[in-house]
């Protein structure tokens, strides 16, 4: 490391790796705005789904200002960040075989849709076997992972393989495996992970995407407002009113 402090040096880590996400996933980020942005105007709903800390990211996206009304959150008991206890239960259910077929049968997913699921490693069964089963659905399905944990690990899947190989489209975070920026001669591990800050941005760059899409086409986003603003609530009855065949986070 520099001599530089470490809250900068980790600050420097987290822009270098969204430059990257800016130039290197431009065409994979238009792509999949524009896939939710057909789903959108085509009637389908929209889900997103992650796993322990991935599941931040993914909630995230739901019912909060200036994000989209109908993106729901597929949630998985016991995974969905770290409100199961003891916590390392929710890392050992994402290695469960026929979970996500569990949970996908009981959920409100059906063809036309389309799902996120990130998954930082897109090693463990859970996020394998939920793309896949969603795919065979109809669903279609974009996966935000690590592609460099597919080159750099084994899966955890019967399949062999990631969650990558069963995307309609990838986005890659460009997270080193292990999501540690920091190392010090002093600290026995590595240190300060930046996964959560990038693939929100990612995603947020996304759903950006897919409202101007949809703007552009003559159709209004289904945006909320922030319910901290005058009328704000009154906004966001109406946009949940008028699509509420297609929002499950308010029944």
């Amino acid at each position: 490391m520099s001599d530089r402090a470490p809250a900068g040096q980790f600050l420097d880590a987290a822009i270098d790796l969204l430059r990257r996400v800016r130039d290197e996933e431009a065409d994979s980020i238009t792509a999949a705005g524009t896939l939710l942005a057909d789903t959108v105007e085509n009637g389908g709903r929209l889900f997103a789904f992650g796993a322990g800390h991935s599941s931040l990211a993914a909630q995230d996206l739901v019912y909060r200002a200036g994000g989209l009304a109908l993106m729901n959150l597929l949630a998985v008991p016991g995974v969905v960040g770290v409100d199961v206890m003891p916590a390392p239960l929710g890392s050992a259910l994402e290695r469960v075989d026929g979970l996500a077929s569990a949970v996908l049968d009981s959920s409100p997913l059906r063809a036309g849709d389309a799902l996120l699921i990130i998954s930082l490693s897109g090693r463990n069964a859970l996020p394998v076997e939920m793309a896949m089963k969603a795919r065979a659905l109809g669903v279609r399905v974009i996966g935000v992972t690590s592609v460099a944990y597919a080159a750099e690990t084994t899966s955890r899947h019967s399949s062999g393989t990631y969650l990558k190989d069963h995307c309609d489209l990838v986005l890659d975070s460009k997270i080193a495996v292990g999501d540690a920026e920091l190392t010090l001669d002093n600290v026995p591990a590595p240190f300060a992970p930046a996964s959560t800050v990038v693939t929100s941005a990612l995603l947020q760059a996304v759903m950006a995407t897919t409202a101007a899409t949809l703007a552009d086409r003559g159709l209004e986003p289904p945006l909320l407002r922030s319910g901290n603003v005058d009328g704000g609530h009154d906004w966001n009855s109406r946009v949940m009113e008028r699509y509420r065949d297609r929002i499950f986070y308010r029944h």
